[in-house]
């Protein structure tokens, strides 16, 4: 039997060593010395050993995992975590505050500007205070459980009745931004330069690399570190700002980012800009922009969201960074559907903390229109801090020995005639070709296609080498005495790949859709067509009509898709397929459901802003009657609904002579 003084000491010790990690890790303001923490955690260890049933999740002791995992699991986020729209200029500020304004109708409003950390947005879940689970952003949707990676994180509290006085809601949902400062970059980098070991790119690759551990004592000694920005809170807490949230979240024991600032309209968000884009170099951390947001709930509550990101909040991105190097080639890559795109080989240069050496060059039209050549001295930028591009040619630089670029007459992989369509469009049209083939597989085998794990392009290479696969569907044909012949393929990892390979036969129909790379066929039209035909064997034998009248489908995309079913070696490879047992299913969810028909036929198309529905719920109300909704303003609308600041969309459908409703009208059509 426990005694009780030795549980009220270890509950004490417990707490006054968490209140002394918030104090070192997150105030910054240690009032113990490292020596007096030590003999106070190393007391904690003893009570733990000797008496193991005192032993809980939230203890100093579990910040580091004893059994490294196998792998991560998924998490399906109970809240959508969503993604910002971006603001890449000045204009672009003034237009997002004038949709905010007049939707309003004020002259101006209060927002709050956050630094953009560069680092790995996670939700975290803590039940009474204590922290039990910790997710990736992953699509928004679902996300992979790094909890115990999260726990190495010495700002992040595990136990918050430990720290605060102040009310804490019964569940509690968090947001943050994972990262690794500037000077434990530094630091790790130094090590690895001692041990003659290749340094690492940036701090934000490095971050997500370690959050990814699957051994959480690997991601300990990285040191990452965490921003708490946002919280989702229950009515009990009762919070009318942005601004009062973050504060309450700061008293609860998170770190908040001291640099979040209310701003008081456009001109005092402009300026707060402006301040960081010089001064961000002075951080100890990397930012790469500033995030604007509403700061009262009522206004983020009546701006609401897109389907992809809210209303109320954009991420304004500082300008490219710019660099000077020179293009020492220009090779051309082969896409899945036979694209010849054009990359530029650099010499390496360092541009927004990590080296570039390719950038593309699209397409032939482009190097004609900046008059490139090999060997040209050339400013290049990373459009949105991601893609590296090419700006400009410096001529003044040039020795009279660069060398003009001509595409080749046949493809680099094939030796096949290539097809000059246009001086944007560059094809090789032999589809057996085998970079043509490894980007089909690369695709196919992608997460937002069949999500085949442990499949990647080294593994593609050797497949099509060994002439053991030249379409996807052979992926089914492959078996363990195959797999054990490629190189570094052990019976353990082709079993795994097997096994990821049988588990991918009953896909989502729109991710199998996506995953045929039908010509202009995307992740969101995939969606589309899955909604609307419901079954594969529909949208096989849809008519072009059919396909056509498909909302957001268009008359060229309506051509590439049935133009893709009619083509005898695609009609091989799915009936393939269908002999591998892979059969794909849509599950509905709860927006397809039909729950009357009395608008059925009818085609809807929503612009401007509704002040009493975000265009997620009017589209969903109109769905559940038998209506479509469309983006786009066609003859064939029966129905535009024009909210406040309609466009160029309203202008169309009066051309179309179709029926325009306003909000109350739209109403009573509903029946609401």
């Amino acid at each position: 039997m426990l005694e009780t003084n030795i549980e009220q000491k270890y509950q004490e010790l417990k707490k006054v060593l968490q209140k002394h990690s918030h104090n070192y890790y997150v105030l910054d303001n240690p009032q113990i010395t490292d020596q007096e923490y030590d003999v106070l955690y190393n007391q904690l260890l003893i009570y733990e050993k000797d008496y193991p049933e005192l032993l809980t999740p939230d203890s100093p002791s579990q910040r580091i995992g004893d059994k490294a995992l196998d792998n991560f699991s998924k998490i399906v986020h109970e809240n959508p975590l969503y993604s910002l729209d971006n603001a890449m200029s000045d204009e672009d500020l003034i237009d997002f505050d004038k949709r905010i304004c007049n939707s309003l109708d004020v002259s101006e409003i209060d927002y709050v500007g956050e630094l953009k950390i560069d680092g790995l947005a996670i939700s975290l879940i803590y039940e009474k205070g204590i922290f039990i689970r910790g997710a990736t952003r992953g699509d928004g949707t679902t996300g992979e459980d790094v909890t115990l990676n999260l726990k190495t994180i010495k700002s992040l509290p595990l136990n918050l009745n430990n720290i605060s006085n102040e009310k804490i809601p019964e569940k509690l949902e968090v947001r943050g931004e994972v990262f690794l400062s500037k000077k434990n970059f530094a630091l790790l980098n130094e090590e690895l330069e001692k041990k003659g070991q290749k340094k690492l790119s940036n701090p934000r690759n490095t971050a997500s690399g370690a959050l990814k551990q699957l051994n959480p004592n690997i991601t300990a000694k990285k040191n990452l570190d965490i921003f708490i920005y946002a919280g989702i809170i229950s009515n009990e807490i009762e919070l009318k700002t942005h601004h009062e949230m973050l504060e309450y979240l700061k008293k609860l024991g998170f770190k908040i980012n001291e640099n979040a600032k209310i701003c008081k309209g456009l001109n005092e968000i402009k300026d707060f800009c402006s301040f960081w884009k010089e001064k961000r170099a002075e951080l100890e951390y990397e930012t790469d922009g500033i995030v604007i947001k509403a700061n009262s709930f009522e206004t983020q509550r009546v701006m609401g969201f897109t389907s992809k990101s809210p209303k109320w909040a954009i991420a304004y991105k500082y300008p490219a960074q710019q660099g000077i190097t020179k293009i020492e080639n220009i090779l051309i890559q082969i896409g899945r559907l036979g694209t010849l795109t054009p990359v530029a080989v650099l010499t390496p240069i360092n541009l927004a903390g990590s080296t570039i050496s390719r950038a593309t060059l699209h397409n032939l039209d482009e190097i004609r229109r900046k008059e490139i050549k090999i060997g040209d001295t050339v400013i290049i930028h990373k459009a949105g801090e991601i893609i590296p591009e090419v700006v400009s040619v410096l001529k003044d630089f040039r020795t009279g020995d660069e060398i003009d670029f001509y595409y080749p007459e046949n493809c680099p992989s094939c030796n096949e005639k290539v097809s000059f369509e246009s001086d944007v469009l560059t094809k090789c049209i032999n589809k057996n070709c085998k970079e043509q083939v490894k980007n089909r597989l690369l695709h196919f085998v992608s997460r937002d296609a069949m999500n085949i794990e442990s499949i990647g392009e080294s593994l593609i290479e050797q497949l099509i080498s060994n002439n053991f696969v030249n379409s996807f569907s052979d992926l089914y044909n492959l078996n363990l005495e195959k797999l054990e012949k490629l190189e570094r393929m052990g019976k353990k990892s082709s079993d795994k790949i097997l096994s990821n390979i049988e588990s991918s036969k009953n896909p989502n129909l729109e991710n199998y859709i996506f995953s045929l790379g039908i010509e202009l066929v995307g992740k969101n039209l995939s969606k589309t067509l899955a909604k609307e035909f419901k079954t594969f064997d529909n949208l096989k034998e849809a008519s072009l009509e059919q396909l056509e009248n498909t909302n957001d489908v268009g008359k060229i995309t309506a051509k590439s898709v049935f133009d893709y079913f009619k083509d005898e070696e695609n009609i091989r490879i799915l009936e393939r397929l269908k002999g591998f047992n892979v059969v794909p299913s849509h599950k509905e969810n709860e927006n397809d459901g039909i729950l009357d028909k009395t608008l059925e036929g009818l085609k809807f198309v929503f612009t401007g802003t509704l002040k009493n529905f975000g265009r997620d719920l009017a589209s969903s109300l109109v769905e559940k009657k038998g209506a479509k909704v469309s983006s786009t303003v066609t003859k064939k609308t029966s129905y535009l609904v024009a909210g406040e600041d309609s466009g160029s969309k309203l202008e169309k459908a009066k051309s179309f002579n179709v029926k325009i409703l306003d909000e109350d009208e739209f109403v009573k059509l509903i029946n609401l």
